[in-house]
């Protein structure tokens, strides 16, 4: 259940806020609550106060009198929601009436002692209408969203029903007619989950989305070859294994998508995954160093056992076949040497509890301090033992041995050769799995645990699936589609591997202490690039020659997202809009520096553009942002700020119009792509000159607003002759205030009113 955006802990709407688009069109209108909330503790006001006060009401009472045209507008075009929705607009526009009678400046009495007019002289009466607008808004905005959800689903049923109908084609003729339209399906069902991901607040759930998400993008190539293989040799066994492999897979990952959210749980959902070793060392580490405050809650047997399991989960790492003697005894040395400055805790603690000490003696400080260095060692080991082998596995796959001697016997048709390679596949995919689960226990956070387990279970569903591909192909050696087929698994898991190689590296960033980088997903092809041959539709990778080039261009990216982050860490604001908008444009300009490398998550030429063109939009967004900003600045500082935006606003519309113009040839797309990077140097650029000037402008507003009460008050004593000059922004016409603007920008986002 939610608290109020506003802080305030009596409120309660009684509904969970789960995404960030609705928590964000909140809280223009939990600031104007606020500021007609303490104006109240003031009953006399200035007739130039008392205006802009009225004007606030005002403003409140017509965007939220907007507000619920829209939504009764979506009551009528979604009949169960009729009720709740009709109910919620209700409560929003009588709260709104409230507001603007309790303001009105007709309605106030002069004092009898100084002739200033009183106002807010019912004050429960304004708490009252300001705790039902923001508790009937929140609901007219959840509802909203279950329209959202409702649409995922649709989209989801409608891609199922499609699926059956693939399963079950018996000709290429009906095959090719289905699987275009199951590929516009799909393309629709991304677009509507990438949004989603996006918007949720909860990091876990996105990890899970974007997992399940990766596997439908993956698949939808399997699918097309495997159901080909399929048709082209129906009374091969190893071809259907290999179909219905892929079919199940896919189903499993929509059901996933729908869980997440409905936040419905299947069986598989109900069971507990094991705790990770960095939890446990972490929760240890902080009930050891608790004991500096409180000696007595807890009991020494509780600590110990706490370590026991702590050590237990260590055999994950100690039971393996795959772990050195070496390794072994030092993680068994390390968990013994915990185990003594453990027991040396205790008996510290035990003889401070018997002398009635009120807090942690010498003998107990140091004895904590070695407890935890001893189980910092431990997980320094641990860490070092995971990293390293998944290191060296991926030296030895990179060579692709096994899938080579496997597509050749294939194609050989050597049946035997084709049991012997399976073979040594097999156990590498053993270590790939196993070693996916000590990633898990050392990964940090539990975003990347997710990513982890869907790695460990990609590596062992996609190894018997290259196996019944290899056997199908010995099986019809001259088979076109059956090695064709056996080359798109051999692809995938090529594919997981490079994943695994990045997920290393956040391991190891979160090791180090070094900044998280977000994990854009990229999203299933455009609508377009779907036809019946997928081959088609790839996109080309820079050669070696051209990632050369493109290497000063890449590093100037990466010192500017580096300067960038550097710059945002000064605000002390972390979660005002221009950092995180800030912050987001800077992660992605290096998900492009990285593409000039040639590593990271943006592979291809396409992913690129698609990367460029999310940019460009969370540019103009930090535009709205910076316009907003500088509706509260007096002329001069707001003609600085405004030239730089403009700047800003250019750059973006180039780099989004460069990035939907399709280019053709190799020369082309190389210009592209030079291009796309050169206008995001620019856009970062005009990034960091303007993050300094708006956090000291920001620190000097929240100053002044500080010692004058409030944003109204500021304005009218910075400019006397003109009382309130942001009269745009009280009436709702800057797109992050509360009002129709802003509502109607949330809709869009949320496909409400208009569907993709």
């Amino acid at each position: 259940m939610a608290s109020s955006p506003c802080g305030n802990s009596n409120f309660d709407s009684g509904l969970e806020i789960k995404t960030r688009s609705v928590e964000q069109t909140l809280i223009p209108l939990v600031s104007q609550i606020t500021t007609l909330i303490n104006h109240k503790d003031k009953p006399k006001k200035s007739e130039r106060t008392l205006a802009a006060i009225h004007r606030v009401g005002q403003a409140v009472s017509v965007a939220v009198g907007r507000f619920v045209a829209v939504g009764e507008a979506i009551a009528t075009e979604n009949q169960e929601l009729k009720d709740e929705m009709g109910q919620a607009c209700f409560e929003a526009r009588r709260a709104g009436d409230a507001i603007a009678q309790l303001t009105d400046v007709s309605s106030a009495l002069p004092s009898q002692s100084d002739g200033r007019v009183t106002v807010f002289s019912d004050r429960t009466g304004m708490v009252k209408a300001a705790r039902l607008l923001l508790s009937s808004v929140t609901k007219v905005l959840v509802l909203a969203d279950r329209i959202v959800i409702k649409q995922i689903i649709t989209s989801r049923n409608k891609v199922l029903v499609t699926l059956d109908h693939l399963e079950r084609v018996s000709t290429f003729q009906e095959f090719v007619q289905i699987f275009s339209q199951f590929g516009n399906e799909m393309v629709e069902f991304a677009h509507l989950t990438g949004d989603r991901q996006n918007d949720l607040k909860d990091e876990k759930k996105k990890a899970r989305m974007a997992a399940a998400r990766a596997v439908l993008e993956k698949c939808t190539m399997m699918l097309l070859t495997a159901s080909k293989t399929c048709l082209r040799h129906p009374d091969c066994e190893s071809a259907r294994i290999n179909k219905d492999a892929v079919f199940h897979r896919m189903r499993c990952a929509l059901e996933q998508v729908i869980e997440i959210v409905t936040e419905a749980r299947s069986c598989g959902e109900n069971k507990i995954l094991p705790a990770s070793i960095y939890n446990g060392i972490k929760d240890f580490k902080s009930t050891v160093e608790c004991l500096r405050e409180n000696l007595y809650s807890l009991s020494p047997q509780s600590v110990g056992g706490q370590l026991e399991a702590l050590v237990e989960r260590t055999e994950d790492f100690t039971d393996s076949a795959y772990t050195s003697h070496e390794q072994r005894q030092a993680i068994l040395g390390l968990c013994q040497l915990a185990r003594q400055d453990s027991q040396q805790l205790v008996h510290a603690w035990t003889e401070a509890q018997s002398l009635h000490a009120k807090e942690a003696t010498e003998d107990m400080e140091v004895a904590i301090l070695k407890t935890c260095q001893s189980v910092s060692d431990l997980r320094r080991e641990l860490h070092k033992v995971a990293v390293g082998r998944a290191s060296d596995l991926l030296k030895v796959h990179g060579e692709q041995l096994p899938l080579r001697a496997l597509k050749a016997a294939g194609t050989e048709g050597n049946l035997e050769a084709v049991a012997e390679y399976s073979r040594t596949l097999t156990e590498q995919k053993e270590q790939l799995v196993e070693n996916c689960r000590l990633l898990c226990h050392v990964s940090g956070t539990e975003p990347l645990e997710i990513t982890c387990i869907h790695a460990e279970e990609t590596f062992h569903v996609i190894g018997p699936q290259i196996i019944s591909a290899a056997q199908t192909l010995a099986l019809h050696p001259s088979s076109k589609i059956a090695k064709e087929n056996l080359e798109v698994f051999c692809e995938a898991w090529e594919s997981q591997l490079c994943d695994m190689a990045l997920l290393l590296r956040e391991i190891n960033d979160v090791f180090e202490g070094k900044r998280g980088d977000k994990r854009p997903y990229l999203s299933l092809p455009r609508p377009g690039k779907h036809s019946v041959n997928l081959k088609t539709a790839k996109a080309v990778k820079l050669d070696a020659e051209e990632q050369t080039s493109m290497a000063k261009l890449g590093l100037e990216l990466r010192l500017l997202s580096s300067d960038v982050d550097t710059e945002v860490e000064k605000w002390e604001e972390q979660e005002h809009d221009i950092v995180r908008q800030s912050q987001s444009l800077a992660s992605m300009a290096y998900n492009m520096y990285l593409f000039t490398r040639g590593e990271g998550l943006l592979k291809t030429t396409l992913d690129l553009f698609h990367q460029a063109e999310v940019l460009s939009e969370e540019g103009l967004q930090l535009c709205s942002s910076l316009r907003t900003f500088s509706s509260q600045l007096v002329d001069e500082e707001k003609s600085v700020v405004m030239t730089e935006m403009e700047k800003l606003v250019a750059l973006c519309q180039q780099l989004q119009l460069g990035a939907k113009t399709p280019v053709q040839g190799k020369t082309a797309t190389f210009q592209k792509v030079d291009s796309s990077i050169q206008k995001t140097r620019g856009i970062l650029t005009v990034v960091l000159s303007l993050l300094p000037v708006c956090n000291k402008l920001n620190r000097k507003y929240k100053s002044e607003r500080s010692s004058l009460g409030s944003p109204q008050d500021w304005k009218e004593r910075q400019d006397a002759s003109t009382p309130v000059k942001d009269d745009g922004v009280l009436n709702g016409k800057s797109g992050n205030e509360f009002g129709v603007k802003s509502l109607e920008q949330h809709m869009a986002g949320l496909n409400l009113l208009e569907s993709k």
